[in-house]
């Protein structure tokens, strides 16, 4: 098996990149193909590099971001990723069991089961957690680098509450070529996974093998419905709050009133006035835990 490591040098867990590289030797990986990068856009050429090498198997070592430009480069392929658990917010990780302990997600990677994933996507991009825009890609957009490294996950709280008071915008949902949603939201969010930021469970049953992208539309304007909306999702009740419409698709297209950011797996991009998506089965194969 030939291993390949794409990290990103700004992240750090465990004993950081060295005690990776211990680990790898002691498994007998002493020489991997070994790829550093200052940011996670990077990663795009880093992974495809990888797999024309020859890689089977590739480690990230990152956050969402990184996660997420790696499977957009690999996706399609027979490239393995396993995932070490670097970043502020770690959704995939953390919704398919890999823990923030290097050994073991080392240990997972080398040994773990293989799992195919779906993915999402969206304008051109695939994900694998969730994409979003409004209310979501604004919260996105300001937790920049240097809030991150100061709240961690708590940026997303900050700069979620900055923007309670934002107007609904008017846009048009089209699930599988039917309209869905015609009127005012705050917030739409494709999911392919159930539980967001801060463990919060905002689609009940989804998972990332079965086929299909949960859609979530948010109505809620102003500080008292959103605290209404957010404490159904804490709650695993999102799809009872009055704010909130959910449905599952394979194929969306999002038309919007105004320009708005949008992200995918926690990395902002530009202001945009539509979103087209889909889903994509068994896109990836993902080192996981063995079962019990």
């Amino acid at each position: 098996m030939k291993v390949a490591v794409v990290a990103h040098v700004k992240k750090s867990f465990g004993g950081g990149l060295g005690e990776l590289r211990r680990l790898l030797a002691d498994a007998g990986y002493e020489n991997p193909l070994w790829y550093e990068v200052p940011k996670s856009a990077k990663a795009v050429k880093k992974a495809r590099k990888a797999r024309k090498k020859g890689a089977d198997l590739v480690f990230v070592w990152g956050g969402d971001g990184m996660v997420q430009h790696c499977v957009d480069a690999l996706a399609g392929t027979d490239v393995t990723l396993a995932i070490l658990p670097a970043g502020t917010a770690n959704l995939l990780a953390g919704n398919l069991g890999i823990p923030q302990d290097l050994p073991e997600a080392v240990r997972i990677g080398l040994y773990g089961a293989r799992h195919q994933l779906d993915l999402g996507k969206l304008n051109g991009e695939h994900f694998a957690v969730m994409a979003g825009a409004g209310f979501d890609g604004e919260m996105i957009r300001e937790a920049d680098r240097s809030l991150k490294d100061k709240l961690g996950r708590l940026a997303y709280v900050w700069t979620g509450f900055r923007h309670v008071h934002d107007r609904p915008t008017p846009m048009r949902v089209d699930i599988d070529g039917s309209t869905w949603f015609d009127g005012k939201a705050s917030c739409v969010l494709l999911g392919n996974v159930g539980t967001i930021t801060g463990g919060i469970p905002a689609f009940d049953g989804a998972r990332p093998d079965d086929g299909w992208l949960d859609v979530g539309v948010a109505t809620a304007a102003g500080p008292a419905q959103w605290a209404r909306t957010f404490g159904r999702m804490i709650t695993g009740r999102a799809r009872h709050s009055p704010f909130v419409r959910t449905t599952r698709a394979k194929t969306i297209d999002v038309r919007l009133g105004a320009p708005m950011t949008y992200e995918l797996d926690g990395g902002a991009r530009d202001p945009i006035t539509r979103l087209k998506g889909r889903v994509v089965p068994q896109a990836v194969t993902i080192c996981v835990p063995e079962p019990p």
